[in-house]
């Protein structure tokens, strides 16, 4: 199950799955770039895979950019059914999976890839050459090994499992900015591990001042 639309791979993109190891370096505040912040839809985006998203940005660089969506569920989809098909554990050890890896939040990441797994976690787990450290506390890791790890309770903390990832092509997420489709902020690790998933795009908002029902297709981004 593969959709075709809009977000693309990029080079920057195919490292990040990869597995990079430390962080990729760029920061908001320094050069412009959103790895390590948060985008939240506008009202005037249009695309139903991003409509009232709030999506982890994993890297962004003039060659593209990357996020995970960390608050659109993916049906009835579930970890401790994901081991199983995965074989990683057996179908009578679902009952003796630690508390966290039974509650652990399975999301749409995005409309690419969405056939792999990429768990965004809390950055005291690390795999070597296979975990991308971003910012914030946040890492990346879309190994099996950190689903086996997280089954035996040696995981991280806080994990989230996303199916696929939203991706943009050099110079596409700017252009999508400037046309109000995207607000952005500071990466919030509650927001994002939190298990309220239906108040998160109102929660993202408010944090940066924005009652969600007063927006309007004309505002600019923050």
């Amino acid at each position: 199950m593969r959709p075709e639309g809009k977000a693309a791979k990029t080079t920057k993109t195919r490292k990040t799955l990869a597995g990079g190891g430390a962080g990729i370096g760029h920061n908001a505040d320094e050069d412009g770039y959103l790895d390590g912040q948060m985008l939240i839809a506008m009202p005037v985006m249009s695309d139903p895979r991003f409509e009232r998203s709030v999506i982890y940005m994993c890297a962004h660089s003039s060659e593209g950019a990357m996020g995970i969506i960390v608050n659109r569920p993916a049906g009835s989809i579930d970890f401790p059914g994901l081991l199983v098909q995965l074989n990683i554990i057996q179908q009578a050890d679902q009952i003796k999976l630690p508390e966290n890896a039974e509650m652990m939040k399975v999301m749409r990441g995005g409309p690419v890839d969405t056939g792999k797994g990429f768990v965004l976690h809390s950055s005291d787990f690390y795999i070597q050459d296979a975990t991308l450290n971003i910012d914030d506390g946040i890492s990346l890791t879309a190994t099996v090994d950190i689903l086996k790890a997280i089954a035996k309770g040696s995981g991280p903390k806080h994990a989230i499992l996303a199916l696929g990832y939203a991706g943009w092509s050099a110079g596409q997420l700017e252009n999508e900015i400037q046309h109000n489709g995207w607000l952005h902020c500071d990466a919030d690790p509650e927001l994002i591990f939190g298990d309220d998933v239906d108040e998160k795009y109102a929660r993202a908002l408010q944090k940066i001042g924005i009652d969600p029902g007063m927006l309007s297709n004309d505002a600019g981004h923050a």
